[in-house]
């Protein structure tokens, strides 16, 4: 198979924007949002967690209702709101969650 990450040049050309567009706007957050996905493994949002981890910005992982977190997420969060983002006071509850970390 190769090494898919030196020979795929798709894979060279999204690590490039990765590194040219996501970084840099991880880096200039105060923090990050992060809808935390179902199932099969999520690339992307384990990239953003992963430079957000790197990068060490405060985390805020939005969950549905119900939805179990894993014990090791919840080490690396620093919030976790719950969904459904449509909630009449969501936003209410993200912006309470923004407000608890520190600067």
């Amino acid at each position: 198979m190769g090494d898919i990450w030196k020979d795929d040049p798709e894979v060279q050309a999204w690590a490039k924007r990765v590194l040219k567009d996501l970084v840099p706007m991880i880096s200039e957050s105060g923090c990050t949002v992060s809808l935390m996905p179902h199932g099969e493994p999520d690339v992307k949002f384990a990239v953003e967690l992963g430079f957000s981890i790197m990068l060490d910005k405060p985390i805020i992982a939005v969950v549905d209702p119900g939805q179990q977190v894993p014990d090791r997420m919840l080490r690396v969060v620093d919030e976790v709101v719950e969904g459904p983002v449509d909630a009449p006071d969501f936003h209410e509850r993200l912006r309470a969650a923004i407000d608890r970390i520190p600067d």
